[in-house]
């Protein structure tokens, strides 16, 4: 999960969530609003819902650094998809105990 810690210090608006306009294969533009992010190996993921259809099937994004901005990419090995569905799959049993 992320390491920033929301209280009175932090330097933005909690009220609002991230909203991120996200193009699938397609060519069709989503908003998909971020619900949390975790690391698992070396690597960090995203987890995303539509903003408008949050009973939809999330998405998982692994994040990369391009220069100084983060951009979502799709994760298109089966190793890495099997790991990081484990990783998701444990963190979020320990967040329903």
């Amino acid at each position: 999960m992320s390491d920033h810690v929301h209280d009175e210090n932090c330097n933005h608006d909690h009220d609002e969530d991230a909203v991120l306009v996200v193009t699938d294969e397609d060519g069709n533009e989503h908003e998909m609003v971020l619900v949390s992010t975790f690391e698992t190996g070396d690597r960090a993921y995203a987890v995303l819902i539509d903003r408008n259809d949050p009973e939809d099937e999330g998405v998982i994004l692994r994040i990369e650094e391009d220069g100084e901005e983060e951009v979502l990419v799709n994760i298109e090995d089966d190793e890495e998809w099997e790991r990081v569905m484990q990783a998701y799959e444990a963190l979020s049993v320990m967040e329903d105990e």
